[in-house]
């Protein structure tokens, strides 16, 4: 039974997956704004009349989160707590017939590139002059900005190209406009995401210009740092590398997903490039951005993963010592390449596998973190949590990575600000400080 009366013009988003999602939810929330909708993301308050969730369908366990969460609204919906329940994004773009029919009682379903038919489905109108305006869900301090949208590459495991299409890049002038916004509105930090960041400009501009982006989007006023996320191995632009040692506002920090390191295996994927080829990249981008902080991501259980290809892996990854590494364990996707072979790793030895290589990692970032203690960094302050105001060095970026944590009993600091912090201790995944002048 409806408990309270519900805004009529009020939409709640919510938002499920990755950064770029995050990105596209802030987008479409702009554009409500500007037509005079109330927005929220993800509200408690319950008196928002019309829901747009934004969905994921990377791997399984996503798929699972979303549907859950359609059904929970639609359950809502069933007792008057909800007027209207819109779903939009990949699991959308994905499986809209199925969906359609499984759960009828979703008003309307739109896909990754359907935001001026969602809109219009609200009488909204989708507003081209809003280059920029988004209504961000991150502290205002630190924005994601999508430079790109869609894949070109043919990774036998992804189903990214399925949901997002092929690689569109947005021009350079679009991008500075956002930033320029963006920074004018206090955020200080510009994490650069993509599917594929290191193949920007090649559709619109004939090469791979990532490197003349960064230096324009560096010369924005305000933005103290800039963040590289999600850079492909095969083909790797090596004047990004250039820029980002010569540039003081771009992070010396690299995400660059590797997946695996076994020839056999990174055939297999498809991932356009060998063990070896991998190597001398990761040592040639150490050598040109002395301090880098490296990111990878992995996948266990991939299948025809042997005990031989999971032990390499090991090895691998101890000898490269990553400063910053997560793992996902193989998920089969249909309508990929890798779905035409058997998932023949049983779920456990999956999970196992996993568990062994963060073990490893977990050794390293202990280590790594260790040599920290008596040095001073310049923190980003991104909340107050408990006992601790929490924020991040350049060698960190938000959701995935380490975070620095400064007694509140010793110190005031202010959300957004940088301060200057001594590592007292450290731990696995975790450094504690003090404010020094």
């Amino acid at each position: 039974m409806k408990t309270k009366t519900l805004r009529k013009n009020k939409v709640n988003v919510v938002t499920l997956g990755c950064s770029k999602n995050i990105f596209d939810s802030e987008v479409l929330m702009g554009q409500l704004r500007a037509n005079e909708y109330e927005v929220e993301h993800e509200s408690q308050k319950g008196d928002a009349a019309i829901v747009i969730i934004n969905t994921c369908g990377f791997i399984e366990n996503a798929k699972q989160e979303s549907i859950d969460t359609i059904l929970q609204f639609v359950d809502a919906k069933d007792q008057g707590l909800v007027e209207k329940v819109y779903v939009t994004g990949c699991l959308s773009e994905r499986y809209k017939p199925e969906l359609e029919k499984e759960i009828p009682e979703v008003d309307a379903w739109f896909g990754t590139r359907d935001l001026p038919r969602l809109l219009k489905t609200l009488k909204a109108d989708y507003k081209h002059e809003l280059i920029g305006e988004r209504i961000l869900t991150t502290p205002q301090h630190f924005a994601y900005l999508k430079i790109s949208e869609g894949c070109d590459r043919p990774c036998s495991f992804c189903a990214i190209p399925l949901m997002r299409g092929k690689h569109v890049s947005t021009p350079i002038e679009q991008l500075v406009k956002q930033a320029e916004t963006l920074a004018k509105n206090g955020t200080q930090e510009l994490i650069l995401i993509a599917q594929d960041s290191t193949y920007y400009g090649l559709d619109i501009y004939g090469k791979r210009n990532l490197a003349e982006l960064m230096q324009h989007l560096a010369a924005v006023d305000g933005m103290r740092w800039i963040r590289l996320h999600y850079a492909f191995p095969s083909g790797f632009p090596e004047d990004v590398l250039d820029v980002m040692r010569d540039t003081p506002n771009i992070c010396n920090y690299l995400d660059m997903p590797l997946q695996h390191i076994t020839d056999n295996m990174l055939k297999s994927m498809r991932r356009g490039t060998t063990k070896q080829k991998t190597i001398d990249l990761v040592n040639k981008i150490r050598d040109k951005v002395p301090g880098i902080t490296l990111r990878t991501t992995l996948i266990t259980g991939y299948p025809g993963e042997t005990e031989q290809d999971h032990e390499e892996m090991l090895r691998w990854v101890e000898d490269t010592r990553f400063d910053r590494l997560g793992v996902f364990t193989y998920s089969h996707e249909e309508n990929t390449h890798a779905h035409t072979l058997e998932d023949n790793v049983p779920a456990e030895v999956k999970q196992a596998r996993a568990e062994a290589v963060m073990e490893i990692q977990g050794g390293i970032s202990y280590d790594l973190n260790q040599q920290r203690v008596g040095k001073t960094y310049d923190v980003l302050i991104d909340r107050k949590e408990g006992d601790y105001f929490i924020g991040r060095t350049e060698a960190d970026s938000p959701e995935v990575d380490n975070e620095v944590l400064i007694a509140a009993k010793d110190n005031y600091l202010r959300i957004g600000h940088f301060t200057k912090v001594l590592v007292e201790k450290a731990e696995e995944f975790d450094l504690y400080g003090k404010v020094v002048e």
